[in-house]
């Protein structure tokens, strides 16, 4: 009697540990179930992404000699819901016994447990052994602080794998050169990605989404989709990033550029999320440029504590703080998300409208666009947790809860109390303006805060501040701003908070803030 392994739309890896496990008479199940794809409304062009890549690495399995069941979703059969399909295939084949790699969400790991006391064969979850922090190692970091800091963990990281390591000490002589990685994008031109044919199962899984989730948010159609879905391809977007991109990826990480929508970034996040590459490789491949000389040592540890440090951190703890993690909500933030977050035409911000047609068209946006734009303004507007935590989850081709989670809730909207960041990560309008060209072209004011035509962020940051004085009076890191308050005149406060609410009430009745346009504009 053979076992079979449940391999899952993120876990396509040779060197999964369920697939490791397994002997040559062994089966592999894979599946296209709707209530994956559906549990929030994923943008098409993650469900594109997850399923064309699934199909690719069940045929890399077949010709690997990998005997491999695959559901589609138009099977008739098709129950839709991966407890089920184990249930059917149970019945179906008698296995003697499942073998699952742990899935990386939460929910799943709890389905799967239950299915294990019911399911008439034994399940065995094995680790996931792809990241380089298990839980229990994380568990032992958080053991005894009150703040876990990332910081110290990625110090903990660089130095059992040795990544820009010379002995005991970094590389350069010191841990961290974020200071160095704050420029706005001078003239200089931008790679474009690679390209590649998109395939005809790629071609297949395009009109299967377009056809069952029209009604998903963002783009999708063959010229537009780009993103890897084979190692061969996850492994170009590496090269690419490496010879192309490291070596300004440091410097302009930061930066925003209107039209640029990808500047010097990785694009390799969906890759990894899949599991087309790995941690490791893609950190020794930035360490190596950086031995060749081809980048400089601000680029290189730059992206690898992305990698080891936040990559790692977050996923750490999400697993130590989950399921309780998902319903905190610090600063009692309960606005509903404006509806520009779906339509960006509804907004006449061009920080928000920007990275929102990027997210809407490519299914990404960078980490400053996602974090002080998308982010910043929905912390300081006070916006519902629970739905801007959906709503990352939903447009992002490389989300999954384990890292959307604690970037949204924890770092972006310091819904967690603290435990992730020391401070919210809350600006005005200033920071955008000093990281992008984004205000030239708005029809907001950047440098006003009080008039009609102020930059919304600057009346609503303050606002913020005003709202949770009391919370923040005592966190060292919000003295020197919460003091700035203490200058404001009882008159500018007011007005503060009236063009604050009367932002808000204007969003909430006309579904944005965009200008009425003009009858011939919408003929």
């Amino acid at each position: 009697m053979a076992r079979c392994c449940l391999v899952l739309g993120d876990q396509l890896s040779d060197c999964l540990s369920s697939l490791n496990y397994l002997e040559p008479t062994d089966v592999v199940l894979m599946a296209e179930v709707w209530s994956e794809a559906s549990y929030v409304k994923h943008h098409k062009q993650k469900i594109a992404l997850v399923f064309s890549a699934m199909r690719h690495f069940a045929e890399r399995l077949r010709n690997a000699g990998r005997e491999v069941i695959y559901v589609q979703l138009t099977d008739p059969n098709n129950t839709h819901s991966l407890p089920n399909e184990i249930e059917r295939h149970q019945r179906a084949h008698q296995f003697e016994s499942w073998v699952i790699t742990e899935p990386g969400e939460w929910r799943l790991h709890e389905a799967f447990l239950a299915l294990s006391s019911t399911l008439d064969a034994p399940v065995e979850i094995l680790p996931d052994d792809r990241f380089i922090s298990s839980h229990q190692e994380f568990k032992a970091f958080l053991d005894g602080r009150k703040q876990p800091r990332m910081e110290h963990f990625y110090r903990k990281i660089r130095q059992s794998t040795g990544l820009l390591m010379e002995g005991a000490d970094p590389i350069g002589g010191q841990w961290n050169f974020d200071h160095d990685n704050r420029k706005a994008l001078d003239q200089r031109s931008t790679p474009n990605p690679p390209t590649w044919p998109i395939d005809s199962i790629t071609n297949d899984v395009i009109s299967l989404v377009n056809q069952r989730f029209g009604d998903h948010f963002g783009e999708l159609n063959a010229e537009q989709f780009q993103w890897p879905v084979n190692r061969d391809q996850a492994l170009e977007m590496l090269d690419h990033f490496i010879d192309q991109r490291l070596e300004s990826f440091g410097d302009f990480q930061d930066a925003m550029v209107a039209g640029k929508d990808t500047l010097f970034h990785s694009l390799i996040s969906t890759s990894l999320n899949l599991g087309l590459l790995g941690p490791m490789e893609v950190c020794r491949a930035a360490e190596d440029a950086f031995h060749e000389e081809k980048a400089p040592i601000n680029a290189v540890e730059g992206f690898i504590r992305q990698i080891i440090g936040w990559r790692e951190y977050v996923r750490g703890l999400y697993w130590s703080y989950m399921p309780d993690y998902k319903t905190r909500n610090t600063l009692d933030a309960t606005w509903p998300l404006p509806e520009f977050y779906w339509d960006e035409s509804k907004t006449d911000m061009v920080c928000l409208s920007e990275a929102i047609r990027n997210t809407r068209q490519n299914a990404y946006a960078h980490h400053i666009q996602r974090l002080m734009v998308t982010g910043n303004f929905a912390l300081i507007a006070g916006c519902s947790v629970e739905s801007v935590c959906d709503w990352y989850l939903s447009v992002y081709a490389d989300a999954y809860e384990w890292v959307e989670l604690p970037n949204t809730l924890g770092m972006a909207l310091f819904a967690d109390n603290g435990v992730m960041a020391s401070k919210p990560y809350c600006s005005s309008g200033k920071y955008i303006d000093r990281m992008s060209n984004y205000c030239k072209g708005c029809r907001y004011r950047v440098k006003e805060t009080e008039t009609e035509d102020a930059c919304p962020f600057n009346y609503l940051y303050w606002d913020f501040l005003i709202k949770h004085r009391d919370r923040f009076s005592s966190n060292p890191r919000m003295a020197m701003i919460l003091r700035n308050l203490d200058r404001f005149s009882d008159d500018k406060l007011t007005a503060i908070k009236m063009r604050a609410e009367t932002f808000r009430e204007r969003v909430v009745n006309q579904g944005g803030d965009a200008k009425v346009r003009s009858q011939e504009s919408l003929l």
